[in-house]
């Protein structure tokens, strides 16, 4: 549903500026703004305004926020033989790394929960996949026989191996270990 809204005030730039505290006041001007329906938007109560847009209806109720929902987006990055010994190998955290297929059906069903491992570790340990297929001398090197495996790497050594689809708790005692 789109809400009709008064004139927004904001900096001239190509978006928003990303700052945590700011609030964007929409003021009783003549123009109307449309907003689109859209499911990473929400409305909220006026109690909290970090990062938030106070509008003001059509109709002059204030006290609306939009905030936006999306979490920092932290991806798994693919790891392939030329990057494999920067990345990896000489990291100076302990490094998860997913080996994995595209056409690998249970390495799909764990793809979500390396994802939520990389987020909820950021800056703890780094996450990376390998795709098997890209970087067979990878795989072999470290005796890849099935997929998906997790193995966990510190100061450039294999620590910790997970074979096959796990629970997320199986793979945070692994890394819990090395942390």
């Amino acid at each position: 549903m789109a809400r009709v809204l008064e004139t927004l005030t904001v900096p001239r730039t190509s978006g928003f500026p990303i700052v945590s505290s700011a609030v964007y006041r929409i003021s009783a001007r003549r123009s109307f703004v449309n907003l689109p329906e859209s499911r990473g938007l929400k409305i909220q109560s006026l109690s909290d305004g970090s990062g938030s847009v106070s509008l003001r209806s059509r109709s002059g109720r204030r006290g609306a926020l939009i905030v936006c929902q999306a979490q920092e987006a932290v991806q798994v990055l693919p790891v392939n033989d030329a990057t494999w010994q920067s990345l990896v190998l000489e990291s100076k955290l302990p490094v998860l790394v997913e080996f994995w297929a595209p056409w690998c059906g249970p390495c799909r069903m764990i793809q979500p929960i390396i994802d939520e491992l990389a987020k909820e570790y950021t800056g703890k340990l780094s996450c990376f996949k390998v795709n098997t297929d890209d970087s067979p001398t990878i795989a072999s090197q470290y005796g890849i026989r099935s997929i998906p495996t997790v193995i966990i790497f510190k100061d450039g050594e294999k620590k910790d191996a997970v074979i096959g689809a796990v629970p997320k708790s199986t793979l945070c005692t692994s890394i819990e270990k090395f942390l």
